[in-house]
């Protein structure tokens, strides 16, 4: 085990992603016969195969070539957390933060950090942007050292403090038939055809569990788009109807180019979380950011529209 090097780990994974020897041997600069022999070493070291190597297939890796590769990635991510709190530190900084939100809280995410800038001027943040299970992926890996999100991971083990309200709502274009309806029956409802964000997503677990509570499994039409804008757009350009935070469609509420259908059960009421890995680093640094969260959620989240406070 002593006997791997960095070299022979980041031959791996240039050989996962480029998909050949030559490919990774071109991207690190290297020879082909250096990139080979670093990949033998480190199958050497490692005891077992990891490369499946064919003329008539792709190349790829073993499951246990797979397994070193999970390795390499989350020490990709210490490493890289760590020459960014290095960096901070000699530029005359007090401390360094990554902060993960998922997509959903991207609407406010900016106008956050901006806040704990002039609060917290020596201190840098990090913002990562992503949907739910790639939160979720960063967490379990220590690639983030605090998160915001709905509702906390099982796992992996985190330590969550419940910050403002979330309320989610079913949109729908101002002409359309249920926007202005009352007393909407199930059968109603599913027979619409529904625009939904993509697997992984928060929303879109949401919104699957609501028709499944509901309908009791019927089936349904269903529209896929990975952003929130985009299915924002699609609702207002007849596509379909679609769960959705409020806090991401204020605007399009607001100038009227969307509704809310008003129906039993709606708004789903839920609430942001501030999480972190449980036993992870805790630094002063990461406390301060942590207690800036906590305390100025009302500062940063946006106000609940008109009608939709439960």
């Amino acid at each position: 085990m002593n006997a791997i090097t960095f070299k022979q780990l980041r031959a791996l994974a240039a050989f996962d992603r480029y998909g050949s020897v030559t490919n990774a041997a071109a991207a690190l600069n290297l020879t082909v016969p250096a990139v080979s022999t670093q990949l033998k070493l480190l199958e050497a070291n490692m005891g077992a195969r990891l490369l499946v190597r064919g003329s008539d297939i792709k190349n790829k890796l073993t499951p246990q070539g797979s397994e070193v590769l999970a390795a390499i990635n989350q020490m990709e991510a210490v490493l890289t957390r760590c020459q960014k709190t290095v960096a901070a530190i000699s530029g005359g900084n007090a401390g360094f933060v990554s902060l993960g939100v998922v997509s959903t809280g991207k609407y406010f995410a900016p106008h956050m950090v901006a806040l704990a800038k002039t609060i917290l001027p020596d201190i840098r943040i990090d913002l990562t942007i992503g949907n739910r299970q790639q939160i979720i992926s960063a967490l379990e890996e220590n690639s983030i050292d605090l998160a915001i999100m709905g509702r906390p991971p099982r796992f992996p083990a985190v330590e969550a403090v419940a910050l403002g309200l979330h309320p989610h709502i079913l949109i729908a274009p101002p002409g359309h038939p249920l926007a202005h309806a009352r007393d909407i029956t199930p059968d109603q409802l599913l027979a619409e055809t529904f625009v939904m964000r993509e697997q992984g997503s928060g929303t879109r677990i949401l919104m699957e569990r609501f028709l499944d509570r509901i309908g009791e499994g019927t089936p349904y039409e269903r529209i896929e788009f990975n952003t929130n804008e985009t299915i924002k757009q699609a609702v207002i350009a007849g596509l379909g109807i679609a769960l959705i935070s409020a806090h991401t469609i204020m605007d399009g509420l607001k100038a009227g180019r969307i509704v809310a259908i008003s129906m039993p059960g709606l708004p789903i009421m839920r609430r942001w979380h501030l999480v972190r890995p449980a036993g992870a680093r805790n630094t002063p640094v990461i406390q301060k950011v942590q207690a800036f969260l906590v305390e100025n959620e009302a500062n940063y989240l946006p106000e609940l529209p008109e009608g939709i406070a439960g």
